[in-house]
């Protein structure tokens, strides 16, 4: 079962998202020695990274013991505007000391068919394991029309069953993607979608509460296989949702 978290506010909601993620690294730091964790794009993880920088959480956790990675990015160079991995860098990468060589970009200026290959192989390399990698915690957004990473709807990536991580092209945005697949998202000990706002009350309804139609709301394909699914909002996002009531 999902787990719901409401936060009253917007300041909240990054304040306790943070701590979410914070807690989640501690946790698998003191298990396992390391923390793996796959970031999302868009506007509302950013004052989330923001935090993350700030002394306070700097200084909390081993950032040398943390691997980083991106659930999805756009195919696009490294400082575009429209960059996944520029947004978290600003906001968060430059103003900590993560070294360098854990963060692990997607190469949006290659091709992307061939990215997407070497983004599983890496993936792989770092987590040596039987079957599919476990990551410690993946974040995820969910869009106005349900989609999640780059798994959009209609798309053939919402099929895909044998790899990790493919290349989309999303016809809706004129655009190629590199997404994790659902298999890995589903792999993961914990998942955990971040949404804030009005605008995606009826969204987040659809998801938890409607009928189940993946092809129409990509984000009900998230479904852990063994891990813990977390939804992390606010007041405005959960106004609809009767678990929140």
């Amino acid at each position: 079962m999902p787990q719901l978290q409401v936060f009253p506010d917007n300041r909240s909601f990054v304040i306790g998202s943070a701590e979410f993620i914070m807690e989640v690294a501690a946790r698998a730091i003191g298990e396992r020695g390391r923390f793996t964790i796959a970031l999302s794009g868009g506007g509302t993880p950013k004052p989330i990274y923001a935090r993350l920088s700030t002394a306070d959480y700097r200084d909390r956790i081993p950032w040398e013991k943390a691997h980083i990675f991106f659930s999805d990015e756009r195919c696009v160079p490294p400082d575009d505007a429209r960059s996944n991995y520029r947004m978290a860098r600003e906001a968060w990468f430059d103003l900590s000391d993560i070294p360098a060589g854990n963060i692990h970009r997607v190469h949006g200026e290659d091709d992307p068919h061939a990215e997407a290959l070497r983004y599983e192989k890496d993936i792989a390399g770092l987590h040596r394991q039987a079957g599919i990698p476990a990551f410690d915690l993946i974040l995820l957004g969910m869009g106005d029309n349900g989609h999640t990473a780059s798994l959009f709807p209609g798309t053939a990536a919402l099929r895909e069953r044998a790899r990790w991580v493919v290349a989309q092209y999303v016809e809706v945005m004129a655009a190629w993607r590199v997404t994790f697949t659902a298999p890995l998202i589903n792999a993961a000990r914990h998942v955990a979608f971040l949404a804030e706002g009005a605008a995606k009350a009826q969204m987040l309804w659809n998801v938890l509460e409607g009928p189940y139609q993946p092809e129409v709301w990509p984000s009900q394909l998230i479904q852990p296989v063994g891990g813990e699914l977390h939804w992390l909002v606010d007041a405005e996002a959960a106004a609809k949702v009767k678990a929140a009531g």
